[in-house]
């Protein structure tokens, strides 16, 4: 491929004066440089792979994880298989520290299997590694959203582009990170798989990234045109908006990565997956002109000024055309509830 944009970089910002507000409203990805630079998990992967899978080890609290395992042939590319009926890796529900010690087992092999434990909840599963390895969450957004915190550890692995339906820190702990973003605009020169099944719960690319064959994604080359890549060292922390596309490619034999998730809506309303799946069943196969109907009446309700289609209404008779609060978004979903199981 050629080279890509290099995502902006923003350095000399102190762990306590990280500028959310202000990443959240660029809406465009940032590399904050170094900021967690000074955790333990860094300090201890820069001595080595095996000083970071003790240290991570040691916060093992005893749950079983969900590990992925590939066969050296995938090359660390977690996907669909070749034929789409199913992906091209296992999982299973493993201790911790056993997933690790399969790691450790081939540190030094020219052609690994692939390991991967992806999205896994840190307080839950690794007790106690945020009291020393945690952004400054200081931002009054947080207080009503608190973020959700992850851990990623694995081999040099892929995961194939995708996207998340949250804002996201990505902190690169152990090894290096390489992310190549895509506005979500770019969705149809992507080539998206099957909905599912999934290789991480998101719908991820057909292209390989490794030898795009643009006889059959012609389109990627437009995509390429609108991206971007952020190298990672370790204490690098990688700011990007929801619904952007995003590879994540572990560079070492040993990685590891904490990651936040957040949304600013309020917890009460409802994911828009959901709504893309509805309009998959009650939309997309209608007539043309009726679809250019329902785009009308959805850009007028939905897409457009939020107080717009109740602008003209009294409040009394505004109902869930006014502000959603947690009780309008009850009322919504007994009446969607309601109709889908008549």
């Amino acid at each position: 491929m050629t080279a890509l944009r290099a995502t902006k970089e923003i350095g000399g910002i102190a762990p306590d004066a990280i500028p959310y507000a202000a990443l959240l409203e660029a809406q465009e990805p940032a590399i904050l440089k170094g900021v967690a630079r000074h955790w333990p998990l860094v300090q201890r992967g820069l001595e080595g792979a095996e000083a970071a899978i003790a240290y991570l080890a040691g916060f093992d609290g005893g749950a079983r994880i969900t590990g992925f395992t590939g066969a050296p042939g995938i090359g660390g590319r977690f996907a669909y298989a070749d034929d789409l009926t199913g992906l091209n890796f296992a999982s299973e529900r493993v201790l911790l520290a056993a997933f690790l010690d399969r790691i450790r087992a081939h540190l030094d092999d020219a052609a690994p299997p692939s390991f991967y434990v992806g999205s896994t909840d840190l307080d839950a599963y690794l007790p106690g590694l945020r009291a020393g390895n945690d952004l400054v969450l200081n931002d009054p957004m947080f207080a009503a959203n608190p973020p959700l915190a992850s851990i990623w550890i694995g081999n040099r692995t892929t995961a194939a582009a995708h996207y998340d339906m949250s804002n996201n820190l990505a902190c690169c702990m152990v090894g290096r990170r390489r992310f190549t973003l895509f506005p979500p605009e770019q969705v149809a020169n992507l080539y998206p798989g099957p909905l599912e099944p999934t290789p991480g719960g998101q719908v991820v690319t057909m292209v390989d990234f490794r030898a795009p064959d643009f006889d059959r994604f012609p389109r990627f080359r437009e995509a390429l045109d609108a991206a971007q890549v952020a190298e990672l060292e370790p204490g690098d922390v990688l700011f990007y908006p929801a619904l952007w596309w995003h590879q994540v490619d572990a560079l070492d034999p040993f990685n590891a990565m904490i990651n936040y998730w957040w949304n600013t809506s309020p917890a009460f309303m409802d994911t828009p997956q959901n709504t893309l799946l509805h309009a998959l069943l009650s939309l997309r196969d209608r007539p043309e002109a009726e679809k250019r109907g329902w785009r009308a009446l959805f850009d007028y309700y939905v897409f457009g000024p939020a107080d717009r289609a109740g602008a003209h209404l009294p409040e009394h008779a505004s109902g869930a055309l006014g502000p959603l609060d947690e009780m309008k978004a009850r009322r919504l979903r007994a009446q969607l509830l309601n109709r889908l199981n008549r």
